[in-house]
């Protein structure tokens, strides 16, 4: 994407040329960096949970015209990815927006539907947001404020955006943005397939997208789970919120990690205990069941680096102790394979 590309999705005035310059060299720093140190297969070896964190994507042109059937469009690639009024292509699926969500705050404060879409179900690179307890919500909010949430994968970009996006929100509008979300139950849109080969692919933000064309084909999943589109133009360039993931995961790992969420597996606490028999949340603390694994692996490995801290991380501090890698996998796997009645 170029600079005036950029200037055109963010919609600068001369009033604000200096924020927006600032703003822009931000961006773009961050995805040189990404992109000097991503290559098609995460193993260079910064993190064991390397795969699971996002890194920058290439653009089509912001006057390319997308639409989709039944929906509000057409529209832009600009107009889908303006982050101060991004695209909502079914507006009668989901109550009305509040301001921040819609259209955030220029020049600092993104609109949330952008990357957790209007109906809260978020992308791989970030977070499903939908059903989150309101408290639980705000206090997320102000961990990004306080610095408490960072990510042990430094490159990962978007954390470090989302503690700018929180920093400049009012009390006001993150109530509003947590009674919002909050209304809407979270219902999956995951689908877990385990196997030992995947389709060759590239990581793009924070999915893998299958390589087509020269260079296609199959390759060892090994020990991770490759979270893909269903949809590939729909998923990353449409940003469709009603399009769905599929989560392969290794050979087994549904099973073991079904163990290790309902027993401990001798390794952890049951999740149940705090997350509610069915997983889907109590009280103040959020459900797990059919989340992304990508997410969950990211959050139980960031908790057990100390990257993310806070209130209820703390809490969350002896339950990954004993977790490797790959017991994240596992419980992730099963979590996202739940199927929670909606």
């Amino acid at each position: 994407m170029s600079v005036i590309e950029m200037f055109r999705l963010l919609r600068v005035s001369t009033t604000n040329f200096l924020q927006a310059i600032t703003f822009l060299l931000v961006i773009i720093l961050g995805q040189n960096v990404l992109a000097q140190n991503i290559s098609d297969a995460p193993d260079d070896g910064v993190t064991p949970a390397d795969w699971a964190y996002s890194v920058a994507p290439p653009s089509p042109d912001i006057n390319t015209v997308f639409d989709l059937p039944g929906s509000a469009g057409p529209f832009t690639y600009g107009q889908i990815r303006n982050a101060f009024a991004p695209a909502d292509w079914y507006p009668d699926d989901h109550p009305t927006m509040p301001d921040i969500v819609a259209n955030g705050r220029y020049p600092d404060v993104w609109a949330c539907a952008l990357c957790h879409y209007p109906n809260g179900k978020g992308r791989p690179e970030n977070a499903g947001i939908a059903g989150l307890p309101k408290d639980y919500f705000i206090q997320q909010i102000r961990d990004f404020q306080n610095n408490m949430r960072k990510s042990a994968q430094p490159r990962k970009f978007n954390t470090s955006l989302m503690v700018t996006i929180a920093q400049g929100m009012t009390d006001q509008q993150i109530e509003e943005a947590a009674e919002y979300y909050g209304s809407m139950p979270w219902t999956p849109w995951v689908r877990v397939v385990e196997t030992d080969e995947v389709p060759k692919s590239r990581f793009v933000v924070g999915m893998y997208v299958p390589i087509e064309g020269e260079g296609a084909g199959m390759e060892p999943l090994g020990m991770r789970i490759m979270e893909t589109p269903e949809d590939v133009e729909r998923a990353e360039i449409m940003r469709d919120p009603t399009a769905g993931f599929i989560a392969y995961a290794p050979i087994g790992s549904v099973a073991k990690g079904q163990e290790l969420v309902t027993n401990g597996g001798g390794k952890t606490i049951q999740c149940g205990v705090c997350h509610g028999a069915d997983l889907m949340g109590l009280g103040y603390v959020p459900g797990i069941a059919g989340r992304s694994p990508s997410y969950t692996v990211r959050q139980l490995y960031d908790i057990k680096m100390g990257s993310r801290r806070g209130t209820s991380t703390n809490l969350m501090q002896p339950v990954v102790t004993g977790l490797e890698v790959e017991d994240m996998i596992n419980i992730a796997a099963y979590l996202a394979s739940m199927d929670i009645g909606n």
